[in-house]
C-alpha cells in the first residue's frame, strides 16, 4: 500500500490513467520518460524542469524555452512507453513570453515528428484550434475559436478523443470539435509549443478509455 501510494503522489499512476506532475524531475533538464523532437526547421527544442511559484502543483513545471521564431517550428516533448486511440488528454499550460507566438499544446496519436493530431491555445492570437499534423504540414480540422488566454496565466486545455471524433475543451468548457480519420490506429501523447513560443507545462493527465 505505501509503494502505491508513493507512486500515486510523484505521478507515477493514477486511480485510471496516468497523471504526470515534474515535481521529482531533474530540475534544468528534460524529465526522464520522455522524448524531445521538434516538426520542421529552427534551432533544437529545449525542454526543462522549472521551479515555478505559481505551479497549480508545486513546485515544478515542464518548460519549453528555446525562443527561435521560426513560424513552422514545432518543438514536441512526447510521452514513452503509453499509447492511446481513445480517451481524454489535458494539461494545464502557461504561455510565458514570445514575440510571434506564445502558443501551447496536446499531441495525440502520434506516429513521428511529422505526423500527429494537435490541439494548441496561443495567447497572443486568442484562440484555440484543432489540426493534424501530416507530413510535416499544419491542416486545421475545424474553424479556430476565439478565446482569451491569459498570457502568465495558467489554462486547463483538454482533448476528448472518440473514433474519428475530437472534441476541445478550455477550462472544463468545451469550446470545438473536429473529425478526421487519417490516423486511426493507437499512438503516444505529448506536449507541443511553436515558434519562439516560451510555455509552461503542469499537471499532464491520460485517461485511455
Amino acid at each position: 500500500m505505501k509503494t502505491i501510494s508513493w507512486l500515486v503522489s510523484v505521478g507515477l499512476i493514477a486511480s485510471a490513467g496516468r497523471v504526470i506532475n515534474f515535481d521529482n524531475g531533474p530540475l534544468g533538464q528534460a524529465p526522464p520518460g520522455w522524448t524531445v523532437a521538434m516538426t520542421n526547421r529552427g534551432l533544437a527544442p529545449r525542454w526543462e524542469i522549472r521551479k515555478d511559484g505559481s505551479a497549480p502543483t508545486q513546485p515544478y513545471v515542464l518548460a519549453q524555452v528555446s525562443n527561435d521564431p521560426t513560424d513552422d517550428r514545432f518543438p514536441l516533448a512526447i510521452l514513452d512507453n503509453m499509447s492511446l486511440r481513445d480517451g481524454d488528454v489535458s494539461v494545464r499550460i502557461k504561455p510565458v513570453a514570445g514575440r510571434e507566438d506564445q502558443g501551447g499544446g496536446l499531441v495525440w496519436r502520434y506516429r513521428d515528428a511529422n505526423n500527429y493530431y494537435l490541439a494548441r491555445a496561443n495567447a497572443l492570437e486568442e484562440n484555440v484550434a484543432l489540426y493534424k499534423v501530416e507530413n510535416g504540414r499544419r491542416i486545421p480540422l475545424a474553424p479556430g475559436v476565439k478565446h482569451d488566454i491569459p498570457a502568465n496565466g495558467w489554462s486547463i486545455l483538454k482533448v476528448s478523443v472518440r473514433g474519428n471524433r475530437f472534441q476541445v475543451y478550455l477550462d472544463h468548457r468545451r469550446i470545438l470539435q473536429g473529425w478526421d480519420s487519417t490516423f486511426a490506429a493507437a499512438g503516444k501523447v505529448g506536449l507541443w509549443t511553436v515558434a519562439d513560443s516560451v510555455t509552461y507545462f503542469d499537471d499532464f493527465r491520460v485517461y485511455p478509455k
